[in-house]
């Protein structure tokens, strides 16, 4: 499982705090929590529109002073401010995201066709919105597809996200997910399915529950990355142990290293 950690982003109080006060250490913290939670990248987003690209950057120079290796997903809707901070990073990261929305697509693929580390999130949705059946979301990820392929993209760089809405207002919303998500590892199975976790749950109490639920049924039928809390400790062993229930962690390799390093934040 490809853990993209959430945990920096201008929409969560307590970080807008920290960006308008330029206040390093936190970010740096955060940061480093995060990656000691075994993140895979280290998803990065302002929360604004007026100076998104020099609020990343001053991000991405902060963290890559204590960790030389990391890895980011530049998480903006602006195409221009992505690849304004994709020569900030030191190492290939993600770039989060493109969709049929008018150029996006265009405009980031054909910018990064030639950096072949760089994986890149695909939204299935277009200018009409996210899709309400399965049938229209495979439609969006055909064109994809073949967008990508016209830059030359292979799909094994591409991280399809085929969208969720709150389940408390859409009754069929995981089910169009997991429709979606089985049809693309069938049609293509060296592609990618990531989600956030946190949409299916928008409006409810008790989130973390849905979540989790979320997550692992969704790994049940092909997603292998999330862009999560990976402080979560519950969320956390429940990736650890849905891949050992799966057969992806042969023999619970992962899941006895997450258990040896205290991952799942319980008492032995």
């Amino acid at each position: 499982m490809i853990i993209i950690g959430e945990k920096l982003n201008g929409a969560i109080k307590s970080v807008a705090e920290a960006i308008q006060k330029r206040d390093g250490e936190f970010i740096r913290t955060l940061a480093t929590r995060q990656l000691d939670s075994r993140s895979d990248y280290l998803d990065v987003c302002s929360g604004v529109h007026e100076g998104d690209a020099d609020i990343l950057k001053w991000m991405i120079g902060l963290i890559q002073a204590d960790h030389s290796d990391v890895k980011f997903s530049l998480d903006s809707p602006d195409p221009d401010t992505i690849l304004e901070c994709i020569p900030a990073c030191k190492n290939p990261g993600m770039i989060n995201s493109v969709s049929l929305e008018g150029n996006k697509a265009d405009k980031i693929f054909s910018a990064v066709a030639d950096k072949k580390n760089w994986k890149i999130v695909a939204l299935l949705l277009d200018d009409t919105g996210i899709p309400d059946d399965v049938k229209k979301r495979m439609d969006n990820f055909h064109r994809l597809v073949k967008k990508a392929g016209e830059y030359g993209i292979a799909i094994d760089r591409l991280y399809f996200d085929p969208m969720v809405f709150t389940v408390g207002t859409s009754p069929d919303s995981f089910l169009n997910f997991i429709g979606a998500a089985r049809q693309i590892r069938e049609e293509y199975p060296d592609s990618h399915i990531v989600s956030g976790l946190s949409n299916i749950s928008f409006g409810l109490p008790y989130r973390k529950a849905l979540n989790h639920a979320f997550l692992i049924g969704a790994m049940m039928f092909g997603m292998d990355s999330a862009i999560m809390d990976p402080l979560n400790r519950d969320m956390l062993g429940g990736v650890y142990a849905a891949e050992a229930l799966l057969g992806i962690d042969e023999y619970c390799i992962e899941y006895l290293s997450a258990y040896r390093e205290d991952l799942f934040g319980i008492q032995k």
